[in-house]
């Protein structure tokens, strides 16, 4: 998998991970205590690497002059990977208050590099007194979750590939998913197209899987509104799942 979900917008460019130690952090006033993108990194790779997870590949990006930081961290946890999907970390930054420290749990499919988050953690609240003291403690905490989050993941795939639907549901459902904001009306027509005429052969089957990745292929990219549409979309799709007679609980544990 080589990550290539990393949505380079308004100006923003993949940097190799020594770059962002040469990114300024701003000074620190009042209550607001911004973290540096490198040490935010640093922290998340440490509490990774802690757990025993194998990190594969990382993608990182600017923007903003720097003032926007946005990575990649795909990781491998033992026993726990699956043969369609591989499990992704989300990290975002900011230097301008336009959104706080924060990282996302998801998964990428391989065939089509299609990334979604299923939760976002934010990092001891704001950039705000005693974040740095919180970060490492905030930080192994959502790692913790990861292993819960990746069994989430493998009775989604499953609960979405045995969930067969024609063209009349699907509509509905995308329709819905309209409703709930996980797309925009712009991005109706492709949805449409993707699951109508695939992109990919893998997703000829007409079911919730096939549509799930419609909708991951058109909402490919923008890094920064993913985990909010992602898991608006979730919320759509897994009623659907569960409203065919399974057991199966979809929620992420607290």
């Amino acid at each position: 998998m080589k990550l290539n979900n990393l949505y380079l917008h308004c100006g923003g460019s993949l940097v190799e991970p020594e770059e962002l130690e040469r990114v300024k952090t701003p000074e620190a006033v009042g209550r607001w205590q911004p973290v540096g993108h490198a040490t935010l990194a640093a922290q998340v790779r440490r509490g990774l690497q802690d757990a025993g997870m194998e990190i594969l590949n990382e993608a990182h990006a600017l923007n903003r002059a720097g003032a926007h930081y946005f990575g990649l961290m795909q990781v491998a946890i033992d026993g726990q990977e699956g043969d369609q999907w591989g499990t992704i970390v989300g990290l975002r930054n900011s230097h301008d208050k336009r959104f706080p420290a924060a990282l996302a749990m998801g998964s990428s499919v391989f065939v089509c590099d299609n990334t979604s988050f299923s939760g976002e953690v934010v990092l001891a609240r704001r950039h705000t007194t005693n974040i740095l003291r919180d970060l490492p403690e905030v930080t192994t905490r959502a790692i913790g979750k990861l292993s819960d989050f990746v069994g989430m993941t493998e009775r989604r795939a499953s609960l979405y590939q045995e969930r067969e639907m024609g063209n009349a549901e699907a509509h509905d459902l995308i329709v819905r998913a309209l409703d709930a904001r996980a797309i925009t009306t712009t991005m109706v027509p492709k949805v449409l197209e993707q699951w109508r005429a695939p992109k990919h052969p893998e997703f000829n089957d007409r079911n919730l899987w096939s549509l799930y990745n419609a909708f991951t292929e058109t909402l490919k990219g923008g890094l920064m509104q993913l985990p909010r549409r992602s898991e608006a979309l979730h919320g759509v799709l897994d009623g659907a799942a569960q409203a065919a007679g399974s057991d199966s609980s979809l929620a992420l544990p607290a």
